[in-house]
C-alpha cells in the first residue's frame, strides 16, 4: 500500500494500492467515487520520486489542493497531510515519502506544457474581448 485517502469528517479510509490511480465515478477507475458531482474520469494520482502528484482530467466540478483550485492538465505535488477536494468531497492524503523512495528535495510541480506558450492576456480572456471590440467598431 502507498498511503490512503482519509475522508474529512469521517468515513472509511481509501487505500492507495497502486503507484498510478485514476479516480472517478466510472466502474473502470482504480478508485470509484460513486457520487453525482464526481466526473467519470475525474483526476489522476501518481507517485514520482516518493511523492504523490494529482492532475485534474478536465472534470466538470474540478479539484482543489489545500483549498486552491488546480487547473485542468496542471500537475501538483500532494504532500503528506494535504487536503484534496474532489468535486467538494474532501480527503486528507496520508503517506510516508521516505517509505515510497523519497530522498533529497521534493520534486517540483509540473505545469501544462502550453501554459507558458500563451500570453497572460489570452489566458485572462482579454485578447478575445479586444477582438470583439474591434469588430464592434467596424459596424
Amino acid at each position: 500500500m502507498y498511503g490512503e485517502l482519509v475522508p474529512v469528517g469521517g468515513g472509511d479510509p481509501i487505500p492507495l494500492h497502486k503507484k498510478r490511480l485514476r479516480i472517478g465515478r466510472r466502474e473502470g477507475c482504480d478508485i470509484v467515487l460513486n457520487l453525482a458531482n464526481v466526473s467519470g474520469h475525474h483526476c489522476l494520482m501518481e507517485i514520482e520520486e516518493g511523492y504523490w502528484f494529482i492532475r485534474d482530467l478536465k472534470s466538470k466540478n474540478g479539484i482543489k489542493l489545500n483549498n486552491k483550485k488546480i487547473l485542468p492538465g496542471v500537475r501538483r505535488r500532494v504532500d503528506p497531510g494535504s487536503i484534496i477536494s474532489i468535486a467538494k468531497n474532501n480527503f486528507e492524503v496520508q503517506y510516508e515519502p521516505a517509505a515510497l523512495g523519497a530522498y533529497g528535495s521534493p520534486p517540483q510541480d509540473e505545469l501544462l506544457d502550453n501554459l507558458f506558450g500563451t500570453s497572460l492576456l489570452d489566458r485572462a480572456g482579454l485578447s478575445r474581448r479586444k477582438a470583439a471590440e474591434e469588430g464592434d467598431a467596424g459596424d
